[in-house]
């Protein structure tokens, strides 16, 4: 008894010195989700890289495009910590709590099919592509539209092109048979594997995704960074974090980070203008 007695005294006291060389419990990852609108995914994915290097607890999720509307719906019902958005918000959304902040804008751009022989489009071409059926490229070869819904932040930008363009937008919307893309990723990967195809896109959502396309200028403009700041390139689509009161202090990091000079180096690089807090 006593020789058990010692032995069990030997085990807590060896037990209690390794007390301090315990290895001590590992705090659980931070993973703080994102989503929104599909054409700012991509260089989300590459800011995301790059706080997560200086911030090693916390892992940012880019999860697929549900659309500006679908991502500040998620962001108010806790789906997800951070929704980016393409538009500003509603009324209704900002009084169920949405906040928003505008941090960059991209050149809003006209893109074919990487084999189609055209450099530049004019508003005058558009009015007639959008309300001729058949158009017609110079060759001879046809114009394949691709529309997005009636409600679209690009389609509201094709619209406001012109008086003539809203028209032809509301026939192409109307005309049986036509190509319609619900997000920008689809766009743009409808645009690259269909022959003569012709549509709008971001200049970031091609940059970032390494899209396969032909990107046109605008009434002899080109689209870039540099064009949209000093105005004359004309098209530009803004794009917002939309936050709300439950909004965490990694996610106010991570929105503090979007405004760092390294990631304004990311934002340039992949055709985004950063945007000054106001």
């Amino acid at each position: 008894m006593a020789a058990n007695r010692w032995f069990t005294l030997l085990i807590s006291g060896l037990v209690f010195l390794a007390g301090g060389a315990l290895p001590v419990p590992v705090s659980a990852e931070t993973v703080l989700k994102i989503s929104g609108t599909g054409s700012a995914l991509g260089t989300m994915k590459q800011l995301a890289e790059a706080f997560q290097k200086s911030h090693p607890g916390v892992r940012v999720q880019i999860l697929p495009s549900l659309g500006s509307t679908g991502g500040i719906k998620s962001v108010l019902a806790g789906g997800i910590d951070l929704a980016l958005s393409s538009r500003p918000l509603t009324k209704a959304e900002q009084q169920q709590g949405a906040k928003q902040e505008e941090y960059a804008r991209s050149p809003f751009i006209f893109i074919t099919n990487s084999k189609v022989n055209k450099q530049n489009i004019t508003i005058r071409e558009l009015e007639e592509f959008y309300s001729r059926q058949p158009a017609r490229w110079a060759d001879g070869s046809r114009i394949r539209l691709i529309l997005r819904p009636e409600k679209d932040v690009d389609t509201t930008i094709i619209r406001n092109l012109s008086p003539g363009m809203e028209q032809a937008v509301k026939s192409a919307l109307a005309r049986p048979g036509m190509i319609m893309a619900i997000t920008d990723q689809e766009s743009s990967a409808v645009i690259a594997k269909t022959a003569g195809a012709l549509g709008g896109a971001t200049l970031a959502e091609i940059i970032s995704e390494n899209r396969p396309v032909n990107i046109l200028s605008f009434n002899g403009v080109h689209a870039s960074v540099k064009t949209i700041a000093d105005k004359t390139y004309p098209l530009a689509k803004s794009y917002y974090l939309v936050t709300t009161s439950r909004t965490t202090t990694e996610v106010r990091q991570f929105a503090e980070f979007i405004r760092s000079t390294a990631a304004a180096r990311i934002l340039t690089k992949n055709g985004n203008l950063p945007v000054a807090v106001k």
